[in-house]
């Protein structure tokens, strides 16, 4: 069953517009979670100060956070929650997207990001919790996800999340995330396991084989092809869920800083 998730091979959004994409694999620590095209970053910089621009989206990221946890005006909150849908990912990926994972700024740009990824693949997402959490577990408790969730609980979830970051518990809101995140990654390796099981030699054999028990040229040339589509569509399952583990693990990680008043 295909699962229309994007597959993502590099550690970045496409134009930062498409989809969430964890963090990159090998890297001897998590890499940003996205960046946007080098020739708008150079646009947007116009050769200012790195540290200029790190300030500014430290600055930036503890402002919103701070004027939106005080007022508690719902139509702020609003504004804030939907801002990538009213003006776009660029308008926080100028200074947000290149933060490091280890800050305020990093973790609001995640946490947009997440927002917009489980909108817009709220079934595929809905389907794959249900195959990394089939029954109730602390997950789905922590997450705020019933454990047969429907597209809109998903779309709901999001949400939830990201207006909780403003209006409540800063470091909840993260744990929810990573939750999320680490159960979609659970989804995303069993489905990988059933697509290698399926392609497996003895069970494509026992379809293909014809009365007198020899296979044909042609029948065995389409099982072997279907045998390497099912493990490359495996491969790259595998390889995205492995990014959302590192994802999980960086939510985590903003969390428990959060809470040791560490997180700037």
């Amino acid at each position: 069953m295909s699962t229309n998730v994007p597959q993502h091979g590099s550690a970045s959004v496409h134009a930062s517009r498409e989809s969430f994409s964890p963090a990159r694999l090998g890297a001897s620590r998590p890499s940003r979670p996205a960046q946007i095209d080098p020739r708008v970053a150079a646009h947007i910089a116009g050769g200012m100060d790195p540290q200029a621009v790190d300030d500014m989206s430290h600055a930036s990221a503890a402002a919103l956070l701070d004027r939106v946890h005080h007022s508690q005006d719902p139509v702020v909150v609003q504004r804030v929650l939907t801002l990538v849908d009213t003006q776009g990912v660029d308008i926080i990926a100028e200074l947000w997207s290149r933060s490091e994972p280890e800050s305020l700024p990093g973790m609001l740009w995640r946490l947009y990001l997440l927002r917009t990824w489980m909108r817009r693949h709220q079934e595929s997402l809905s389907r794959l919790w249900r195959h990394g959490e089939p029954v109730a577990t602390v997950s789905s408790a922590v997450a705020g996800v019933d454990p047969s969730p429907e597209a809109e609980d998903i779309v709901r979830t999001a949400d939830s999340i990201l207006s909780g970051a403003f209006t409540g518990d800063f470091a909840v809101a993260l744990e929810r995330a990573s939750a999320f995140t680490d159960v979609i990654s659970d989804g995303l390796r069993l489905q990988a396991q059933r697509l290698i099981h399926r392609s497996s030699p003895d069970t494509a054999m026992d379809h293909i084989e014809n009365a007198d028990g020899q296979r044909g040229d042609r029948a065995e040339q389409s099982d072997r092809s279907d045998d390497m589509n099912a493990r490359t569509s495996a491969a790259r399952l595998m390889h995205t869920a492995s990014n959302l583990m590192v994802t999980s693990q960086d939510f985590q990680r903003g969390a428990n800083l959060w809470r040791r008043g560490r997180l700037e």
